[in-house]
């Protein structure tokens, strides 16, 4: 069994006064659940989930031990951990608006150095640029392979080989009804890219991905 594919360490309980409750995230990266304690948590499963770099997601699977300056024992477990294409990992400690908190600032250091010594990475995540987080989390809603079978997606490639409104694509492929789900299908999955920190709208440019058009 891989780190990526044990239960979490931790727990995250209700807390009043909280807007999102503790909760699960299907990832399409993998399959499969994912825990999420918090909604800076949850938006950065999201985010990572998108990322093209990303091949597996896990919620704390793994806590750190080690002595402190004045030899005590700290203890931390960061929020997720990612399993990266290149077989690396990245652990990550999710933040609000508020901020960092000291006892995390105090940690990171030598969560930072753990990572570094394995060949691993890891960041403390603050909360996107808004329009970023939107679009994305638009996007979210048809990343399920349901929406863009193998044919779908070599059609997209080839009617957005050079840069298209999105409009035009869709009116290219088919029904809008069908297609509109496809082509955000392949804008989750990296199929298309556009410029996801501007608002997405029917006349957004996107294009085939070098990698997809090099396939």
């Amino acid at each position: 069994m891989t780190l990526e594919e044990l239960a979490s360490v931790r727990t995250f309980p209700v807390q009043r006064g909280r807007r999102i409750a503790p909760g699960w995230w299907w990832s399409a990266s993998t399959g499969r659940l994912v825990h999420y304690g918090f909604g800076a948590m949850r938006t950065q499963i999201m985010l990572l989930d998108h990322d093209p770099q990303v091949v597996a997601l896990a919620c704390s699977p793994v806590e750190l031990a080690w002595l402190g300056e004045d030899d005590t024992v700290a203890v931390h477990a960061p929020h997720l951990m990612a399993r990266l294409r290149d077989g690396s990992g990245l652990l990550v400690d999710c933040v609000g608006s508020e901020g960092v908190p000291t006892r995390l600032a105090d940690r990171a250091a030598a969560m930072a150095a753990a990572a570094r010594a394995v060949g691993w990475h890891y960041r403390i995540a603050r909360p996107p640029d808004p329009v970023l987080a939107a679009n994305v989390r638009w996007l979210s809603g048809y990343r399920h392979p349901r929406h863009g079978n193998r044919t779908a997606m070599e059609r997209v490639v080839g009617l957005f080989a050079q840069p298209l409104p999105l409009i035009e694509g869709v009116r290219r492929l088919g029904e809008p009804i069908a297609a509109w789900p496809v082509v955000f299908h392949a804008l989750w999955s990296g199929v298309l890219s556009a410029p996801l920190d501007q608002p997405l709208h029917e006349r957004t440019m996107a294009t085939t991905t070098a990698t997809r058009a090099a396939g």
